[in-house]
């Protein structure tokens, strides 16, 4: 017997069809790569403008809420470089928004190659994860630009918290994609939840507004479960990376914002575990109600 055929013999028994869950994925990153362009190809097919849609559609986004907010409800004049405020924000909201829409449809959109093929299923909503920051990118480009014209200088600790801004929102949206998507093969309904949450998501975190509005309208316990919102943190974060920094900036940040971001990457890891594995617990299911 061939040593090969001896160390196959040795490993255990597993039931077929399983996978470790996201540990699996860096094995099949080559797979991976394929279906990120799959979903690249497909998504701009027959479009002129291609890439491009991920500057256009952020760009109008900010011009109308600028134009209703800034300039006819006077928000300006409150907020020094309120397009940078508000354009940080909206930059994270439309990452999570990406990221939780597509993760949640990902497995449904994908019923083809999980019907005929066995790979780990998790593979779909990681590619809609890498799609979304692909997306993310150009928008990211043209806030660090323009608050550059505004003056931007920041320091080791803004960029940081703008890295872990990007990682908060990263991990919450996958959790929740990964929990929203395995139910989604089972009640389509779920895809009405999560646009039911996305419109809401712009407006349950300090995009448009400031935090002290918030802290003087609302009593203590609203006011605690406002900042454990995983996305409150991260567009506080945002603020601190990018609009802080700018000339003219004096504004102060939350109280104790620091421990309220840490507490929002600890529950976005909370819900990534609870959606990894409500995910794991259905996927035998998938090929059967697809």
């Amino acid at each position: 017997m061939s040593p090969s055929s001896t160390s196959l013999a040795d490993q255990p028994l597993v039931a077929p069809g399983r996978s470790n869950g996201l540990l699996e994925i860096p094995r099949w990153r080559f797979l991976l790569s394929l279906l990120v362009r799959k979903e690249l190809r497909v998504r701009y097919r027959g479009s002129a403008l291609g890439l491009l849609w991920s500057y256009v559609k952020p760009a109008v986004q900010i011009f109308v809420f600028y134009l209703a907010l800034g300039k006819f409800l006077r928000l300006e004049e409150s907020i020094h470089n309120y397009v940078i405020y508000m354009f940080s924000g909206i930059v994270m909201v439309n990452f999570f928004n990406e990221v939780f829409g597509n993760t949640t449809k990902s497995i449904v959109w994908n019923a083809d190659l999980v019907k005929k093929i066995y790979l780990p299923r998790e593979l779909f909503p990681v590619a809609s994860v890498l799609v979304a920051f692909i997306h993310f990118i150009p928008q990211l480009i043209v806030l660090m630009l323009g608050a550059l014209v505004v003056g931007w200088r920041p320091g080791p600790l803004n960029l940081l918290a703008g890295l872990g801004a990007i990682l908060v929102v990263g991990v919450l949206a996958l959790g929740l994609g990964l929990l929203f998507g395995a139910v989604n093969v089972l009640f389509r309904d779920s895809e009405n939840f999560v646009d039911l949450i996305v419109m809401m998501a712009t407006w349950l975190s300090p995009v448009l507004y400031t935090w002290e509005k918030v802290h003087q309208e609302v009593p203590g316990w609203a006011w605690w479960i406002y900042q454990a919102n995983p996305l409150t943190a991260a567009v506080e974060l945002i603020h601190y990376a990018f609009w802080i920094p700018t000339r003219g900036v004096s504004a102060t940040m939350p109280p104790n914002w620091v421990a309220w971001s840490l507490a929002g990457l600890a529950v976005s890891s909370l819900i990534l575990l609870v959606g990894q594995m409500t995910f794991r617990r259905l996927e035998g299911r998938f090929a059967q109600e697809l």
